[in-house]
C-alpha cells in the first residue's frame, strides 16, 4: 500500500500572527488533587496534583509540556508568584499527573489554594490554570477531642428482628458573631445526615462510604460556616442504623447501634478560634420516625427497607427554637477505631426514573413498572386512612411482588396523606407493588433515582450494531448501580458484598469508562485493613456460617485474605484474594499511579506468601473450607454441575491464576525497584508454569485439564505453555468458540474475565464479536431477548434466588473501548502519555463504524472509524503532550491518505500499516 500525505494549508501557511507565535500552544485545565475536584479533609501529608493540557489551537499538532511550576498558597488572594506554602520552581518535565506536594508541612484543618503554569514545546509560558483548592483534615488521632456518642438502644441478634429507631441528636450553642470558617468533621458507624439550624448540609446521601468498622471509621468534612448565625445555633445529626448492626463489624469495644463522632473549630477573623463544638455527653437524643427493616445482612433477615411513621414526626426537631428539654442525654462509647478522612466521592442521586405504567389490580393493590431495574431511592405520594400502614414491595421479577425481602412501610399520619422517600437504605428492582392506599397513585406521584458513588463518567461509545450498543450501555448502567459506597457490590439486593473475584470482571471496564482513581484507592485500603482475617468465618475446616452472624472473622494474621472487602462475608478462591495484585497493577497501567504499588506492596507480598504455604511440587494445592477454593464461577449450566472447588480442572484453573498473580506481582516489584522479590516471583512463575503445563496439557488436542473454554482461557491467561505452543492453543480456543460452542461463550465470572483479557490482548476482536453478537443462550443477546435491563448473575434467568442485577458479566465494557474503538494502553507508558489507536479487524458485515471519546488521565482521546462505499476512514485525536502508535488496516491494492506529515509511517505489523504521531487530530483514509 502506498502512502500519500495531504498537507492542510493552515499548517505551514503564513497566517500566524506575531502574538500567536508568542502565545503558549497549551494551557493547564481540569486541575485535581488526589483524583478529586477541590477535595476536603485530606489526611495525606503529600497530596498529589494533576492537570490536563488543553490546546490553544485545536487544529495544531505536536504540542508538548516541557516544564511545570506549581504554587500553593494559604490564601486564595495570593498570586502564584507570592505563594507562601510552596513554589516548586520550574521543573523540566512532561509529567502532569499525580505530582507529589513537596512544600512546607501542611497543617490540619486548613484551606489551601493551588495552581500550575506550564511551558510548551517552544519554552513559552502558559497562563496559570484556574485556581483550585483543597483542605486538610486532622492528621493525628490526638487532635480529636470529641467523643463517640449514641443511644442506649442496642441491637440484640438473639431477639429476632431489628427494633432500633434511627436516632436524632442535637446540640445547641451561642455565637456572638457570624464565623469566618467552620468545618464540621463527622464520622459514624451507620449512615448519617448533618443539619445546622434546620438546614441539611450537603446533598449527598448514604454517608459515609462503607468501611471495615472493626478497625476504621471515615470522616467527612462539612462546611457549616454560612449556616451559622449570631445568637443561638443548633447542630443536628440524624443517624441511620444500617452498617452499625452488620454482623462481621461486631466487636466487644462498641455497641451494635449507630454511633457518631463530630467536632468543629469555629473560627473568627484573623484565624482566631471562637469555640470548639464536640460530640460528648451533653448532646440530646430522641427517636426519629424512621427505622430499618431487617437485620442488615445476607441470610439474617436481609437488608429489608425502611419504616416511616408519620405519627412520630417532629417538625423542626433540628431548629433553634425547638425545646429539647424532654430529650434524653446520649450515651458515650469508646470504640477502638482509627479515624481516617473519606478520600472518595460521596454517594449521590442520579437519573431520575419515572414509571412507564401503573397496573390497578383486582385485589386493590397497584403495580408500578419503573421501566428499568435499578438500585436506589424511591419517592411516592400516598393517600389513605390515618394510622394505616402502606407497604411498598420491590421486585426484579415480573411474576413476583417482592424479591429478597426488599420493602418499605409508611404509616400514614393524621392528615391521611404523605410522601415516602428513602433516607438510610435503598431498594433494588424494577417493579413496585403498593398495598394499603385508598387512592390510585398516578405516574406523577412516583419517582425513583439510582444511587451511586459520585465519580465521573469519562467515556462515550457508539457503533453500528444496536445489540453491541445495548450491551455497552447495559454494562455501564449495571456497573453504576453496583458502585455504591466506595466499592463494587456483587448485587445490591441480596448480599451487597465487595467480592474480589467479581472485581476481575469489572475493574478494567470501570477504569476505561469512569474516573475511579479515588474509588479504587479507597477499596484497596479496605483490603489492607482486612488482611490476616480468615475468608469464610468459622469455615476454614467446616461448612458452618454460624460465627458470621455474631461477629467478624478470626484474625489469623499473616497474608491470608477474605473473599470480599470491606464486607468479610462470601466465598471465593485465589482469584478473589488475588485482586490485591491485579488492581494495583491496573491503577499503575491505566492511571500511572506508582503510589498504589508502594502502598499495597506489603499486602501483595503477604498474599503470595500465604499461597506459598499451600504449594507442593511447584503447584498450588487446595486450601480452606468448602467455599474457599472456587475457580471459574457460574458458567453456563454451572448449577447442574454443583460446586467446583474439589474438581481437578478447578485446581488447574487456580494454578493458572496464581501464576498470573506471580507474574503481575513481579512487574509491580520492578516498578518500585524491589528486584529481589521480582526475581523470586519470576522464577517461581516459571517453575510453576512448567509443572502445571506438564501435568495438565493434552498434546493431541493442544488443550488442558477438562478441555473446556475456561481451561483454555486460564492456560493462556497464565501463559503457562512454551512460546511455540501458544499459537496452537490459541487456534484451539478459536475452534472451541466458533465450532464447538457455535460462536457462544462458555465461561463464567472469573473465566470470562480471563477469556476477554486474553482475546483483547491478542487482538481477536472477531472472536469477541462472535460471543457478544449471539442472541440465543448463553450470552448477553439472550439477556436482551428476555427483557433484561441490567446484567444477570447467571446466564440463566429463571433460576430462583439469583440476582438480575449483578457484577458477573461486565467484562465486555472494556473491550468496546480498547477493542472496538481501538483506544489501547501502552504498558511501557502508564497513564496514557503514549498509547495506541487501532481499527479492529472486523468485517463490514459485523460492524461498519464505531466511535469513542475517552477522557484519559493525559487528556481527551477520540477515535472514529467507518467503512463507506468500500472506503475506510479513521479519524483520531491525540491530546497535547501525548503521542500514539496508529494501526491502519493494510488492504491489498489500496493507498492511504493522511492529512498531516506529522504522522510518520514506521512499518507494517500483522496486517496493519503502523504510524507514529504526536498530539493533533488526524484523518486516515484508504483509496483504490
Amino acid at each position: 500500500m502506498r502512502i500519500q500525505f495531504i498537507l492542510l494549508s493552515f499548517l505551514f501557511g503564513a497566517s500566524f500572527t506575531l502574538s500567536a507565535q508568542n502565545k503558549s500552544s497549551i494551557y493547564p485545565a481540569a486541575l485535581t488533587c488526589e483524583y478529586l475536584d477541590h477535595p476536603t479533609a485530606l489526611d495525606i501529608k503529600q497530596p498529589r496534583f494533576s492537570w490536563k493540557l488543553a490546546p490553544a489551537d485545536a487544529s495544531a499538532f505536536a504540542q508538548q509540556q516541557t516544564a511545570y511550576l506549581i504554587t500553593v498558597s494559604s490564601s486564595k488572594d495570593q498570586p502564584g508568584n507570592k505563594a507562601d506554602i510552596w513554589n516548586s520552581g520550574w521543573i523540566p518535565s512532561g509529567e502532569s499527573h499525580l505530582i507529589p506536594y513537596k512544600g512546607k508541612a501542611l497543617l490540619s484543618d486548613k484551606d489551601y489554594y493551588w495552581t500550575v503554569s506550564v511551558k510548551d514545546e517552544k519554552g513559552i509560558i502558559s497562563q496559570p490554570g484556574k485556581t483550585a483548592h483543597f483542605s486538610t483534615g486532622l492528621f493525628d488521632q490526638e487532635e480529636w477531642t470529641a467523643k463517640w456518642i449514641g443511644t442506649d438502644e442496642v441491637y440484640d441478634p438473639y431477639k429476632g428482628s431489628n427494633k432500633i429507631p434511627d436516632p436524632w441528636m442535637r446540640k445547641s450553642f451561642d455565637l456572638k458573631t457570624k464565623p469566618e470558617r467552620a468545618v464540621l468533621y463527622v464520622a459514624s458507624v451507620g449512615y448519617h445526615e448533618v443539619y445546622v439550624n434546620g438546614k441539611k448540609i450537603d446533598a449527598h446521601v448514604l454517608a459515609p462510604a462503607v468501611t471495615d468498622h472493626t478497625q476504621r471509621a471515615r470522616y467527612i468534612a462539612y462546611d457549616i460556616a454560612t449556616a451559622l448565625q449570631p445568637g443561638k445555633n443548633v447542630i443536628g445529626l440524624w443517624l441511620g442504623t444500617s452498617w452499625s448492626i452488620y454482623a462481621p463489624y461486631a466487636t466487644p469495644d462498641k455497641p451494635r447501634t449507630p454511633i457518631v463522632i463530630a467536632q468543629t473549630d469555629i473560627m473568627g477573623k484573623n484565624n482566631r478560634r471562637i469555640t470548639r463544638i464536640i460530640t460528648d455527653e451533653t448532646w440530646k437524643t430522641h427517636s426519629s420516625p424512621s427505622q430499618l427493616i431487617g437485620n442488615w445482612g445476607f441470610g439474617v433477615g436481609g437488608y429489608g427497607g425502611e419504616i416511616w411513621d408519620a405519627n412520630k414526626d417532629i417538625p423542626g426537631w433540628n431548629a433553634t427554637d425547638y425545646d429539647d428539654h424532654a430529650w434524653k442525654n446520649v450515651n458515650v462509647y469508646t470504640p477502638k477505631l482509627e479515624l481516617s478522612a473519606q478520600q472518595v466521592e460521596t454517594n449521590a442521586l442520579f437519573d431520575e426514573i419515572q414509571p412507564v405504567s401503573i397496573e390497578h389490580r383486582t385485589d386493590g393493590t397497584y403495580r408500578a413498572d419503573m421501566g428499568v431495574n435499578f438500585a436506589g431511592w424511591i419517592q411516592v405520594y400516598l393517600k389513605g386512612n390515618p394510622g394505616d400502614t402502606v407497604r411498598l414491595l420491590f421486585s426484579e421479577r415480573q411474576q413476583d411482588d417482592m424479591t429478597y425481602g426488599l420493602h418499605n412501610l409508611y404509616i400514614i399520619g393524621p392528615t391521611g396523606e404523605g410522601t415516602f422517600k428513602n433516607r438510610f437504605n435503598y431498594n433494588s428492582g424494577r417493579w413496585m407493588t403498593i398495598q394499603g392506599v385508598k387512592q390510585a397513585p398516578q405516574k406523577a406521584d412516583i419517582k425513583g433515582w439510582m444511587v451511586r458513588t459520585n465519580f465521573k463518567s469519562t467515556t462515550t461509545f457508539e457503533c453500528s450494531d444496536p445489540l453491541q450498543n445495548w450491551i455497552y450501555n447495559t454494562v455501564r448502567w449495571t456497573f453504576e448501580n453496583l458502585s455504591l459506597g466506595g466499592y463494587v457490590v456483587d448485587c445490591p439486593q441480596r448480599e451487597r458484598f465487595g467480592y474480589g473475584g467479581d472485581a476481575h470482571a469489572t475493574s478494567e471496564t470501570g477504569l476505561l469508562n469512569y474516573g475511579l482513581g479515588a474509588f479504587y484507592t479507597k477499596w484497596l485500603q479496605d483490603w489492607r485493613d482486612m488482611q490476616g482475617t480468615e475468608p469464610m468465618v468459622g469455615n476454614m475446616n467446616d461448612t458452618t456460617w454460624a460465627h458470621k452472624q455474631v461477629g467478624s472473622g478470626r484474625r489469623l494474621g499473616g497474608g491470608i485474605l477474605p473473599q470480599t472487602a470491606p464486607t468479610y462475608h462470601g466465598g471465593g478462591g485465589p482469584a478473589w484474594g488475588g485482586i490485591v495484585v491485579t488492581l494495583p497493577w491496573f491503577l499503575y497501567e491505566y492511571l500511572g499511579d506508582k503510589r498504589a504499588v508502594e502502598e499495597n506492596f506489603d499486602m501483595i507480598k503477604g498474599w503470595l506468601g500465604f499461597l506459598d504455604t499451600h504449594v507442593k511440587n511447584n503447584m498450588l494445592t487446595r486450601y480452606g473450607g468448602r467455599w474457599d477454593f472456587l475457580g471459574d464461577w457460574l458458567w453456563p449450566h454451572a448449577t447442574e454441575q454443583g460446586m467446583n472447588n474439589n474438581s481437578d480442572e478447578n485446581l488447574f484453573f487456580n494454578n493458572c491464576y496464581w501464576i498470573y498473580n506471580l507474574k503481575t506481582a513481579a512487574k509491580l516489584a520492578r516498578v518500585i525497584g524491589r528486584n529481589e522479590e521480582a526475581e523470586q516471583w519470576e522464577q517461581q512463575a516459571g517453575s510453576a508454569g512448567e509443572a502445571v503445563h506438564r501435568t495438565w496439557y493434552h498434546a493431541n488436542d493442544h488443550n488442558y485439564a477438562d478441555n473446556s473454554m475456561r481451561s483454555l482461557a486460564a492456560a493462556l491467561y497464565g501463559d503457562i505453555m512454551p512460546a511455540e505452543l501458544r499459537p496452537l492453543v490459541m487456534k484451539r480456543l478459536e475452534k472451541e468458540i466458533l465450532v464447538n460452542q457455535e460462536g457462544h461463550i462458555d465461561v463464567g465470572i472469573t473465566g470470562g474475565a480471563m477469556l476477554f483479557k486474553v482475546l483483547r490482548e491478542e487482538g481477536r476482536d472477531d472472536l469477541l464479536y462472535s460471543m457478544t453478537s449471539q442472541t440465543t443462550y448463553p450470552g448477553w443477546g439472550f439477556m436482551r431477548e428476555n427483557g433484561a435491563t441490567t446484567m444477570w448473575e447467571m446466564w440463566e434467568k429463571d433460576l430462583p434466588g439469583h440476582s438480575l442485577l449483578h457484577s458477573s458479566y461486565l467484562y465486555p465494557g472494556a473491550w468496546y473501548i480498547d477493542g472496538v474503538a481501538g483506544i489501547r494502553k501502552d504498558d511501557a507508558f502508564p497513564g496514557f502519555r503514549k498509547f495506541s489507536l487501532r481499527v479492529p479487524q472486523l468485517t463490514g458485515e459485523q460492524l461498519t463504524w464505531a466511535k469513542a471519546e475517552f477522557e484519559a488521565p493525559s487528556g481527551n482521546i477520540k477515535a472514529h472509524w467507518k467503512r463507506e462505499n468500500n472506503k475506510l476512514v479513521y479519524e483520531v485525536t491525540i491530546p497535547p503532550n501525548c503521542s500514539a502508535t496508529i494501526y491502519f488496516p493494510d488492504e491489498q491494492g489500496k493507498t492511504v491518505q493522511v492529512n498531516s506529515s506529522y504522522a510518520k509511517k514506521t512499518g507494517t505489523s500483522n496486517g496493519y500499516i503502523v504510524f507514529e504521531a504526536p498530539a493533533g487530530t488526524y484523518r486516515f483514509e484508504d483509496q483504490d
